[in-house]
């Protein structure tokens, strides 16, 4: 016998020996689920023990002898086995609630608390997630008046007895953790602190003093831990349990930071702090009516307190009530004139409405109090580049100072790289993205991630998402190696993970936007890194290698104008892949209504005093045709009133706009005929949807890189003479095309094909290109190039070229 038939048997019997054990455990759970529905529990578990013999990991044994262990009353047995099960099947509801069900009747309700929360980002239904933490708080309520209740007494004292060995820190010690205190050597302090709390673990001082000494470094995720010892010990002290509740939030752990909100408001019903902070969970688990009512009791109670009265704001502008939002926020600040965040907050909300100066100079006020503000660095950057009237180059300078404020500080603590110098390795990816979810970016990063080459790339989801998961965030776990929940994570955590992680290409997909993780590219804990997708810009960051683009968005001779090296890709940067859903183009609405009907899908802030002039004067010299402005900055009469009278203005009547909200907005683009694009800062996904239902649209090529993602789309699906290159081009651009019935009819009929046959679709090109890009970009960096030169404007390589 040869041995390549040897080892074709010995395949053939390993085979059907894995069928044989399938098939003899598949029986043995049949006659243990009969035995435990019939009551008959010792057989059952015998059963389940023989299934876990031979395969210890099976999910469902495990579950169901840990409900054999619970009945028993064995705390420790059935939370191991429901813990296994979990392990190996995460994404089984059932198991969570088991889970769940035994820590509230066991009484564990910390570790529940922090158990929901993974349940809720596995994708826990929301309706569980609540009715669990209401058993919760009601199961630590009635304990709570059980140790208050007459004849508690001597069992809280014989448990206080028990606990004085591990509480008698002597005098000595409590006079030297407060020496160090006073005295500010914070070091010292959290070593003394440490040594005592695991001397005197129920003595609530040690835990204190250490977080102490973590806050006074600037080390405050670490004091998880001992805030939580800190609660367990003092399960009465409503300020210790508000203090963990901040802390919970700011890690985005919000089912426990509501569960120890919920407990200090019981002690204490009138604790403003709580119960503001209480509201604003409620509004990052999107319970905005509970979030509202909670923050207008905490208001009532104290309405001069103005952290409550931002946080008002931030949950009416959610709710679509803007001008409520608006006047609640400024009611903070009249209550104090200094407070930073409501300054940047207005400033957000009157960027949302179009009202960019006033955004602007709120924006600015914030800075001016607190220049390192993270978020108001963004918010001004983010705004600045929807300013119809500055040129790119003033705008990019607030881009260079926002670099030196929050990017180059880091550089003296930068470290070599000790990633292997060798392009033609497999190379690992991070993509580091806070939407990996059922957002806009999901259109043209899905189709990266799931034509990437296995083989040739590994790739590590850095996720910065908190809400649960949906069915995206499932396929894009199915694309990725390894997976990492990044919420938790300071700046300084999550750059030394990916640099433990080995990464060699890191990508950041948020830009400026909310949820962005810049603080850790500024670390610069990978040797390449790039920005691309969502936010269209640069990022300011010097830190940052390249940003991956295309000649159209980032012509030559504007490379100045962005803090990394562009890498033009093959036109356009960008593959889309439409939602579900979007239906049929339809026929061409002005056939049946007899005049032409103009639109854009865009937010309020991209529509400017330019682009109401020019789109009036399209309106007045196309007579009876009608304009739709179709958004979510439009859910309200009030924001729909304020738009046309900015049109009346120009001469154009009420009723020949539509304004309002739709969603989706697959009818309204059905009843449109031509788009119009915005400027100076274009639309974004809303062009690609156009395009794809039949409608063409005309762009005026702006500002790098905002203003000329209209063209870059347009160069890619072969009709560049939509772009104009001044207004007045534009103009004359729409008027050509709504004078032409017979051509808008045609391209109705053929422009999601022509779509389709584009680069614009092509996901395995674009794909192929953006691989191709990597590897030359980790060339460079292992031959000890810089990344700004000649070689980052070159063609990506082909397949052949780049992917041995």
């Amino acid at each position: 016998m040869q041995d390549s038939e040897l080892d074709d048997g010995q395949r053939a019997l390993a085979l059907s020996l894995q069928q044989l054990t399938r098939r003899l455990l598949h029986e043995l759970m049949q006659q243990a689920g009969t035995h435990h529905a019939q009551g008959r529990l010792d057989a059952a578990e015998m059963a389940y023990h023989a299934v876990l013999r031979e395969n210890p990991r099976h999910a469902d044994a495990n579950h169901n002898l840990a409900v054999i262990a619970l009945g028993d009353g064995d705390c420790e047995r059935a939370l191991r086995h429901f813990q296994q099960a979990l392990d190996v099947q995460p994404e089984r509801w059932q198991y969570w609630v088991s889970y769940l069900d035994a820590l509230i009747q066991f009484g564990q309700l910390w570790t529940a608390a922090e158990g929901l929360e993974d349940a809720r980002r596995a994708g826990l239904a929301a309706e569980a997630v609540d009715e669990l933490l209401e058993r919760m708080l009601h199961a630590h309520g009635a304990a709570a008046l059980q140790a208050a209740a007459p004849g508690a007494t001597a069992g809280a004292q014989a448990s206080s007895d028990s606990r004085d060995s591990a509480c008698a820190m002597s005098g000595a010690d409590v006079i030297a953790l407060t020496e160090l205190f006073n005295t500010q050597r914070h070091a010292a302090l959290e070593d003394l602190s440490r040594r005592l709390a695991a001397r005197f673990p129920a003595n609530p001082l040690g835990w204190r003093m250490l977080v102490l000494a973590l806050n006074a470094q600037r080390r405050e995720p670490e004091t998880l831990l001992p805030m939580r010892h800190l609660a367990a010990l003092c399960p009465r002290d409503a300020d210790n349990l508000n203090a963990l509740g901040m802390l919970l939030t700011d890690r985005s752990r919000l089912i426990e930071a509501e569960f120890s909100f919920s407990l200090a408001l019981a002690l204490a019903p009138a604790h403003r702090a709580a119960c503001s902070n209480l509201g604003m969970v409620l509004q990052r688990r999107g319970r905005l009516q509970q979030a509202e009512a909670r923050l207008r009791q905490c208001i009532a109670l104290d309405p001069a307190f103005a952290v409550a009265q931002l946080n008002l704001s931030v949950v009416l502008d959610e709710m679509g009530r803007s001008d409520e939002a608006e006047a609640s926020v400024r009611r903070a600040l009249q209550i104090n004139p200094a407070f930073v965040e409501a300054h940047n907050s207005l400033g957000f909300l009157l960027k949302d409405q179009g009202r960019i100066e006033e955004a602007e100079a709120s924006t600015r006020r914030a800075l001016a109090l607190a220049p390192l503000n993270a978020a108001a660095n963004s918010n001004l950057l983010f705004l600045l580049n929807y300013h119809p009237d500055k040129p790119a180059e003033e705008i990019f300078k607030a881009y260079a100072q926002y670099d030196a404020r929050l990017g180059l500080p880091h550089r003296a603590q930068w470290q070599a790289h000790a990633n292997p110098r060798d392009p033609l390795r497999r190379l690992r990816l991070g993509y580091v993205c806070p939407t990996f979810s059922n957002h806009s970016t999901r259109h043209f990063l899905e189709p990266l991630l799931a034509h990437h080459d296995r083989v040739r790339f590994e790739r590590v989801a850095y996720s910065e998402m908190v809400s649960a998961q949906d069915a995206a965030t499932l396929r894009y776990r199915s694309c990725f190696d390894r997976w990492v929940d990044t919420a938790d994570l300071s700046d300084d955590a999550l750059a030394q993970r990916i640099r433990d992680d080995g990464i060699d290409v890191l990508i950041d997909i948020a830009g400026h936007t909310r949820g962005n993780r810049l603080g850790v590219f500024a670390r610069k804990p990978a040797p390449v890194s790039l920005h691309w997708l969502d936010f269209g810009a640069t990022t300011g960051l010097s830190a940052i290698d390249y940003y991956l683009t295309d000649q159209p968005s980032a012509p030559h001779g504007s490379d100045g104008l962005f803090a990394e090296a562009p890498w033009r890709l093959p036109v356009p940067a960008f593959a889309y892949r439409p939602g579900p859903g979007m239906g049929d183009p339809g026929p061409l609405p002005v056939l049946a209504r007899g005049h032409i009907t103009f639109g854009t899908l865009t937010r309020a802030i991209r529509i400017n005093h330019r682009t109401i002039r020019v789109w009036s004067q399209i309106l007045l010299r196309v007579p009876g045709s009608r304009l739709v402005i179709d958004s979510g900055n439009f859910k309200t009469a009030a924001s729909c009133d304020a738009m046309a009278a900015r049109f009346r203005e120009h001469g154009i009547a009420r009723d020949r706009l539509e304004i309002g909200c739709h969603s989706p907005p697959w009818d309204v683009l059905r009843g449109i005929d031509i788009g119009l694009d915005c400027f100076p800062h274009n639309s974004g996904t809303t062009l690609f949807e156009m395009v794809h239902q039949g409608v063409p649209y005309v762009t005026l090529a702006g500002r790098p890189s905002v203003g000329r993602l209209g063209s870059a789309i347009l160069e890619g699906l072969g009709r560049s003479e939509w772009v104009a290159h001044s207004e007045s081009d534009y103009v004359d651009k729409v008027i050509a095309l709504a004078t032409d019935t017979a051509a808008l009819h045609s391209l109705r009929a053929s422009l999601r094909a022509e779509m389709q046959d584009s680069p614009l679709m092509d996901e395995p090109g674009f794909t192929r290109a953006v691989e191709a890009a990597f590897v030359q970009m980790f060339a460079r960096w292992s031959a000890g190039e810089p990344a700004r030169g000649p070689a980052a404007d070159v063609p990506a390589l082909s397949q052949s070229e780049a992917l041995p």
